[in-house]
């Protein structure tokens, strides 16, 4: 494995942490380990910038399916600063899936991410 690879896929590991974390604290943790300071995230239903903005996007993400944890779907794919990867929002109690995307992030230096770019390809009707 190559160290790019390893980079990417580091990312999108602590990418999941973030949005697997339930509890506000070690949301706010995650966050700060995933995105850099000014980090964005965008997707169809939402533009947030900064861990603040993000973390509270996630939690309510949280409320609005409660029970569910977000998972990676197949391989991150990635060069340069920049990589993709496919997931899906998945019921514990059930493994109903009813939301799944794409997601592409581009990485600082530091391998923290910089921006996601969001892609929704299943969403509920009244999401």
């Amino acid at each position: 494995m190559s160290a790019n690879t390893d980079r990417y896929e580091n990312a999108v590991a602590r990418y999941f942490e973030a949005w697997n974390a339930g509890e506000p604290e070690a949301l706010a943790k995650a966050v700060a380990a995933a995105w850099s300071v000014e980090g964005t995230y965008t997707d169809p239903l939402a533009a947030v910038t900064g861990h603040t903005e993000i973390a509270g996007l996630i939690a309510g993400a949280h409320e609005q399916f409660p029970g569910f944890a977000f998972r990676p779907l197949g391989a991150v794919d990635g060069h340069h600063d920049t990589a993709r990867f496919a997931w899906e929002l998945v019921s514990t109690a059930d493994g109903a899936a009813p939301v799944a995307g794409f997601d592409v992030i581009t990485l600082d230096e530091d391998g923290r991410i910089r921006s996601v770019l969001g892609f929704l390809d299943r969403v509920p009707a009244g999401a």
